[in-house]
């Protein structure tokens, strides 16, 4: 029974790691957003350049945890709940590298937007889809640590407002080329990042849905959305 109480142990203490890795993962994924956006919105070439180049410590880590799932896969033979929450964070650690791959785009095209003036026409639509896709972000993580599948639930709506502003944005900035086909070079630009913070939301979403598959144990992906499928 010592014996079976310790390998137990161990065992758990395994599951939390990579779940703690997860979180820290997150974090480094966090700042790497705020420093990308803020750079975008304040046109913060330092700050854009960091964010450009830090994503190699998101992609390290993604391996690292990727490779201690498999072991624990090999090793463990998990079943039900531990297996889901294996899978849960492989799948996890693949959407936040890339939404690292995406702040990465939002700084490398803010140091490529050349005419501040065409981007300053769009900084209050900009910055309401940063703080949508910042708090998708935030606040998925936050659903991931507490297995919280209500509130993930709940957080579908935040992506639809978020959807709803690209769309906004799109029609705006084709407005704006047409009038001004001198400015289209950047207005083009200015879309890449819009999209890019959408694709944060969706991104984060699908954190979402994966909690409430690791709370759960319903796979809800391609569905009409988390509120139908988790009650």
């Amino acid at each position: 029974m010592d014996l079976n109480n310790h390998t137990s142990h161990e065992y758990d203490e395994e599951l939390k790691a990579i779940r703690s890795k997860v979180l820290t993962m997150g974090g480094i994924v966090e700042q790497q957003v705020k420093d990308a956006t803020k750079a975008l919105l304040k046109s913060n070439m330092k700050l854009a350049d960091k964010a450009a180049t830090s994503d190699h410590l998101v992609n390290d880590l993604e391996i690292e945890i990727d490779e201690e799932s498999a072991q624990i896969i090999a090793k463990r033979q998990p079943a039900a709940r531990d297996l889901r929450t294996v899978i849960t964070v492989m799948k996890v650690i693949n959407d936040l590298e890339r939404i690292g791959d995406e702040a990465e785009k939002i700084a490398r095209l803010s140091l490529e937007l050349s005419d501040k003036s065409t981007l300053s026409d769009f900084r209050r639509e900009l910055k309401h889809m940063v703080k949508l896709s910042r708090h998708l972000l935030v606040e998925s993580l936050d659903c991931f640590a507490r297995m919280d599948d209500i509130k993930a639930a709940e957080l579908t709506k935040v992506d639809a407002e978020l959807d709803h502003e690209f769309d906004n944005l799109a029609r705006l900035l084709v407005s704006h080329a047409m009038e001004d086909p001198r400015t289209i070079k950047n207005i083009l630009k200015i879309n890449w990042c819009a999209r890019a913070l959408e694709r944060i939301g969706d991104h984060a979403i699908n954190i979402c849905e994966y909690v409430v598959y690791l709370v759960k144990g319903k796979d809800i992906r391609h569905t009409t959305g988390i509120q139908a499928k988790s009650e």
